[in-house]
Formats: C-alpha cells, structure tokens, sequence
C-alpha cells in the first residue's frame, strides 16, 4: 500500500513483515497470520500520538528502551464478551456494519501453543512461571489469555524508564494469575500496591439459588520497574477538611457529617419491593431489606423527605 509523505514503516503492515518478526519474536510464524493487518496512523514520535494497531507490535517498532514514565493498562479481562469500535456515517446515522474491534474470549489453538514455545524457550523467571501455568492450567482458555499477556507485559517493562511505574487494571477473573506473571517480569520486590477499585456498592446477586456474595470491586496491580519508581504522596492532611467540608455537606444534631446516598436497588428483588411508613418503593425496591430499614431508622440513619413521592435516603458518614 503506497502512503506518501509518510516516514515507510508507518505505511507497511503491522503484521508479518521481516522487520516485525526480527524485532519482535513472539510473532513470528504461524501466529502473524492469524491477526489482521492494520497500519500505524501517526507521524511523528512525539507527545499525544495514537497508534493503531497491535500494541505488542506497537511497542517493538516505535517504543524505545526506558523510554516512558508512566503505563497504565486495561487489557481484556478474559470475560468471553465481544468490544466493537462504533462509528458513524457522515450523516450521522450509525453504519450498517460495526468493526469488531476485539473479541475478549482468548482459545488455545495452534498460535497460541508457537508463541508459548518462544515464550518459553527463552530462559527466565517469566518462561518458568509459564511452564509453571501450562502444568495448573493445561491448554484452556485462561491459559491463551495469559500467553497472550506475557510478551506484552515484557516490552511494557523494557519502555519504562528506571524511574517509572506500571498499573495494571484486571478484576478476579485473572488476577491472582496475572500478579504471578508481573512478578516474574518485574521482580517480586518490585511489586508496590494492589489498589481495590469499588466501582460499585449496595449490589448483590439477583439469582435466587446463588451461592456468593455479588462481584464489587476490580484490582489494579501497581509495580515499579524499579526501588526508584517516582511516585507522589496523594493524601495531604492540608486539604482533608476541605474536602470533607466539601462531600459531606450536613451535620447530625451531635455535629457529626454525612452526606446523603440513595438507597435504592439496582436489580429487582421481591422481598425488597415494599412501603416503609408511607413511602412508596422504588421500581425495583429497596436496597435493604425491610428488617435493617428499621434497625437504620432506630439508629438515626435514614433522611425521610417532607413529600412522600420522593424517596428515603441514607446518611452516608
């Protein structure tokens, strides 16, 4: 494909040319064929530049060694869900068709076992925790996914500089596996902080016959390349008052601060579709149960609104 008045590695495929597979040996043969070809849209190396395409192939041809300050990733969690890249035409109607920008569901097939065997050719702690995985897990999906993180992973520590940082957003589904494996690429001593994301709360499973509490919170990995990671103290008791003075706006008769939260479900539940003095339930009820609404109400919990066709409120300390 002819693109003029571009440096020519940007117009070349991003996959199965000789520079690639010199450059970067995790694709070589047969895995490169399977991935589509896609081109690099930039021109220059510099500041707020977006590459498209492949970022392991990315990474190899335009990522210099210690050359970032900060990584922050969040890869394909391996939750069997497919992620399209919606556009428009320039009417502004959707397109007919969408790009299917990836498929989160990761098979072991014959690519994934070449590139293992490069991975695991290599001697290391990575190839040995590798080997490790493949003896546990044998050649299932998780196992694909995490052969397909590795050689990423890899060149993500090679860009840092020895003053940066990496994080790395995953949730249960592979995250004990995916610790091991930085482990195994940045070092053990390296690793700083899991960092508990509740990206949700008041949530629980809706299936009558679960057995498990419902999934709130996802983990974003934090490591240094190296002991000398730059990192910036984030909490200053300067600025706490001001931001409580801020989010918790009101005071109990004691002085004590709260702010108000709603204390509605976010998925229906018969047993918490009820009235409580008055006031009618949400849609979908409740987010407690009749039982802990009192014991709340007796503790000076809950804010009831003069209009009874607005909903009751907790205090939210």
């Amino acid at each position: 494909m002819e693109t003029q008045g571009r440096d020519e590695r940007l117009a070349r495929p991003l996959f199965g040319s000789a520079d690639t597979r010199a450059a970067c040996p995790y694709l070589s043969p047969p895995w490169q064929v399977a991935l589509p070809l896609r081109l690099a849209l930039c021109y220059t190396l510099r500041m707020g530049t977006l590459y498209y395409g492949d970022n392991l192939d990315i990474l190899t041809r335009y990522i210099g060694d210690a050359s970032v300050d900060l990584i922050y990733l969040d890869p394909p969690f391996n939750s069997a869900q497919s992620y399209n890249a919606f556009f428009q035409e320039k009417d502004g109607t959707d397109a007919a068709s969408q790009i299917k920008a990836f498929e989160d569901t990761w098979h072991w097939n014959i690519e994934a076992e070449a590139v293992y065997r490069q991975i695991t050719e290599q001697p290391g702690k990575v190839s040995e925790v590798m080997q490790a995985f493949r003896t546990f897990l044998g050649s299932n999906d998780m196992m694909a996914y995490l052969t397909m993180m590795a050689p990423r992973l890899v060149e993500l520590r090679r860009v840092l500089k020895s003053t940066g940082s990496l994080y790395l957003h995953c949730d249960p589904t592979a995250s004990h596996y995916l610790k091991l494996l930085l482990d195994s690429v940045f070092g053990a001593q390296n690793f700083r902080t899991e960092i508990v994301w509740k990206r949700k709360s008041g949530r629980g499973e809706t299936n009558s016959k679960t057995n498990r509490f419902g999934q709130q919170n996802d983990s974003i990995l934090f490591y240094g390349k190296t002991d000398e990671n730059c990192f910036h103290q984030q909490f200053n008791m300067e600025l706490a008052g001001e931001y409580i003075e801020e989010r918790f706006k009101h005071k109990d008769a004691d002085g004590r601060r709260y702010r108000k939260s709603p204390l509605t479900s976010p998925s229906y539940r018969a047993n918490l579709v009820y009235e409580y003095k008055g006031y009618p339930p949400p849609e979908k009820g409740w987010a407690v149960s009749r039982a802990l609404m009192e014991q709340m109400d007796l503790e000076g919990r809950l804010i009831f609104p003069a209009d009874k066709t607005k909903r009751i409120e907790r205090k939210q300390y």
